[in-house]
């Protein structure tokens, strides 16, 4: 996997976190959040890429105005914190590496994925929307 330097994914990165959301930069972040998780945590693998860009941020921002909405959400970076991506996939069994995608763990078992083939056909409002049906069925206010 190639790793972009800091400043190109500095403002990627910023589309995320000035929401509230947690950047997990480390494995060892990423094995602590998730083994600590009780409810739900979304888990958002950003990337560089354009569907990253244009839709797969912008829709998590408009699911984040959603209620109900996970206990707890998490970001790494692909092509910016290798380990942490890669340990984040771990969790994600029965799935390919994909970026972007984003994951819901509930008491740290994955229950809902949302892959790069579904992002990459779709509007912000239409993974939105993808999101909020996740958010309504294993979330709780």
């Amino acid at each position: 996997m190639m790793q972009y330097p800091e400043i190109m994914i500095r403002p990627m990165r910023e589309e995320l976190t000035r929401l509230g959301v947690e950047e997990l930069k480390t494995a060892e972040e990423v094995d602590k959040v998730v083994g600590e998780s009780k409810g739900t945590l979304m888990v958002v693998v950003n990337s560089i890429c354009g569907c990253a860009a244009g839709k797969a941020r912008p829709g998590v921002a408009l699911a984040l105005e959603h209620n109900p909405r996970p206990d707890k959400i998490t970001t790494v970076f692909a092509g910016g914190d290798i380990e942490a991506t890669e340990r984040a996939r771990s969790y994600f069994t029965g799935y390919q590496p994909s970026s972007p995608s984003i994951a819901l763990l509930k008491d740290g078992k994955l229950v809902y994925m949302l892959e790069r083939y579904q992002i990459e056909g779709k509007f912000p409002q239409q993974i939105a929307q993808e999101l909020t049906r996740a958010f309504d069925e294993h979330c709780v206010n």
